[in-house]
């Protein structure tokens, strides 16, 4: 595999890996709670798309908006059962990381039970057309579709959160939880938002990412391993650490592919990642405050 492929894989998995890690720092940062139902969303998203494809419309349109809906339901879901009704009591972090993973154990075997222990696959979400730019380089319609609707989707995040109200709320949360709530901010509505939002984010990378490999109860659990990965590496609560942290494990997973395989895919990683965190322990741009250290 030549230098331009590998970019280009690699920038792709960046995609992909930074819709779930932005998730995760936006979660963090606004409601203090780091979300280990990540999984259970990324396969129920793909099951979404997969439904959608199976019994009403093979249209990648389609497809990827039912992964966002889906996304977005096991958001709110989950912010019902783990984050409303115990956000105020003590020990929220350690309750609400707990409480996620029960959820996402309950709801994999859920999933096993009534979708079997057989992958599914998606169709081809944007067709299969290449695009040969020179002999060393050749774009194809998922490398360029996941770029696509990944920046579409992210970039209509972030503008909607700078240029709504509940999405200033949003990001006053991120800023100070603890005054914006002293300012009359709704800790419990705009964690639905929260929640709901970033549950499309992992939609969106479900989806993008199955089309690729398959559908399976458990199919979440790597992506979820990498997203909290890069969050961390990058900074919890920092948008662009993320990116940047997406970007750097993206180019070291094509990397580590093309000439070890990938076998070595993880342990590379977490190499990086072990460097990363000995340099800069709150990650490449981190914003813990001290609020959320204490």
């Amino acid at each position: 595999m030549e230098w331009p492929s590998i970019l280009l894989s690699g920038i792709t998995l960046a995609a992909i890996y930074g819709l779930l890690a932005i998730g995760i720092s936006i979660t963090w940062s606004s409601l203090g709670m780091v979300n280990m139902a990540y999984g259970l969303t990324f396969a129920a998203s793909g099951y979404g798309g997969w439904l959608m494809a199976e019994h009403f419309s093979e249209a990648g349109v389609l497809v990827i908006l039912a992964g966002i809906v889906t996304g977005a339901l096991i958001g709110v879901i989950v912010c019902l059962i783990a984050f409303i009704p115990i956000h105020d009591k003590p020990n929220f972090n350690v309750r609400g990381l707990i409480a996620t993973l029960a959820l996402s154990l309950i709801g994999t075997q859920l999933l096993l039970m009534t979708f079997g222990p057989q992958a599914k696959t998606l169709p081809p979400l944007f067709g299969e057309w290449q695009w040969e730019m020179t002999e060393e380089l050749i774009l194809t319609a998922d490398q360029v579709g996941t770029l696509v609707s990944s920046l579409l989707l992210l970039g209509l995040t972030l503008a909607w959160m700078k240029g709504s109200r509940r999405g200033l709320e949003i990001r006053a949360m991120m800023m100070n939880p603890y005054g914006a709530a002293i300012c009359g901010i709704g800790v419990r509505s705009t964690g639905i938002y929260v929640m709901a939002i970033t549950g499309a984010l992992a939609g969106l990378g479900a989806v993008l990412l199955c089309q690729t490999y398959f559908v399976s109860p458990f199919s979440g659990l790597t992506p979820m391993i990498k997203g909290v990965s890069v969050a961390l590496c990058g900074g919890l609560g920092s948008v662009s650490g993320a990116l940047i942290a997406a970007c750097i494990l993206g180019l070291v997973e094509a990397l580590t592919t093309a000439y070890l395989g990938g076998q070595y895919v993880l342990i590379t990683q977490f190499i990086v990642i072990i460097i990363i965190l000995l340099i800069r322990p709150r990650g490449i741009a981190g914003m813990l405050d001290k609020a959320r250290e204490a």
